[in-house]
């Protein structure tokens, strides 16, 4: 069951990683279900919708839920509310669908600063509220940029095992791999090539946080070096990207000496989607709008190594 669904990113990492089936999902914004319904097979699935009005009842029997439950309110971001937030209450949804509907595993995900909301608070509350419904859960912050994407992505990712499924073994966490190239994700053929002697870019390179420090001219002399316009300062990477966002888009790369707006289509390749599928998604809906959706999504190829993982702890 894919809960929280947004893009279904979750859902596409059990299929690669436990060769699950898919029995529904639940998201509520109409721009993610579209989407969704282009990157996913939905043909026979029903989106059960809001996640906070479903009847348990009405849900199929499934053996794994995947959930990246909203993140906002842990988020510094998002004012880091944690659980006062009504945001912060959607776990004792899931909380609710995993007891009624006896799941026997799930995985979640969320932001790093989940772990440090109200000084170890929050992350505490959770556990224990898991554990009272009858699950050992265990938890760890792991980068996407160690899990198949040039991607630096810190969330932390939450395993849980229902107490009589539980074996003689721990589940381990898997193991980090080498990144791949990011040149092989800034690819789009058909992406805005932004022009440095634009005004309102030569302002943003002469505020007062950049003026002295940022040479474009030297920049521009790097292959693939990608480009983070924060709200201040501008910060550069090498083969690697920053972490993808939801409200903001500012990410750059150099590329034959032109500068070149990171689009939907790659901002979904780095999230671990397919190249058919990225691109079927991008000649369907707007750039900005993937992008949006991609900074909202859990990396694919993260959870399929963690569902891995959890396939060698299931099969023992």
């Amino acid at each position: 069951m894919d809960c929280c669904a947004g893009i279904g990113a979750g859902r596409l990492g059990l299929e690669r990683g436990l060769n699950a089936i898919c029995v529904g999902y639940s998201e509520i914004i109409k721009t993610s279900i579209k989407t969704y319904n282009i990157l996913h097979n939905t043909k026979d699935e029903k989106n059960f919708g809001d996640l906070t009005k479903i009847n348990t009842v009405e849900l199929p029997d499934f053996d794994v839920m995947i959930a990246g439950f909203p993140c906002q309110t842990f988020s510094i971001i998002g004012q880091r509310k944690g659980l006062e937030d009504d945001r912060g209450q959607i776990i004792y949804h899931l909380i609710k669908i995993l007891k009624d509907k006896n799941v026997p595993y799930f995985i979640l995900e969320n932001v790093k600063g989940l772990i440090s909301q109200d000084k170890g608070n929050t992350i505490k509350t959770i556990i224990k509220a898991l554990d009272d419904v009858g699950y050992n859960v265990s938890y760890k912050v792991l980068n996407s940029i160690n899990y198949g994407v040039p991607q630096m992505r810190e969330r932390v990712y939450f395993v849980g095992i229902r107490k009589d499924k539980i074996r003689q073994d721990n589940f381990t966490w898997p193991d980090e791999i080498n990144t791949p190239s990011v040149c092989g994700y800034l690819c789009d053929k058909n992406n805005t090539i932004l022009d440095v002697n634009d005004t309102t870019f030569q302002k943003y390179l002469n505020n007062k946080y950049n003026k002295g420090r940022v040479n474009i001219d030297d920049i521009l002399k790097k292959e693939y070096i990608v480009i983070d316009t924060r709200q201040s300062d501008l910060r550069t990477y090498e083969d690697k990207v920053p972490t993808l966002r939801t409200s903001r888009h500012g990410i750059l790369y150099v590329k034959n000496r032109k500068l070149h707006r990171l689009s939907g289509f790659e901002s979904l390749l780095l999230q671990g989607f397919d190249k058919k599928s990225s691109e079927q998604a991008s000649n369907k809906m707007a750039g900005q709008c993937l992008l949006s959706q991609a900074g909202n999504a859990m990396t694919v190829s993260t959870i399929e190594a963690i569902a891995k993982q959890l396939l060698k702890y299931i099969g023992g």
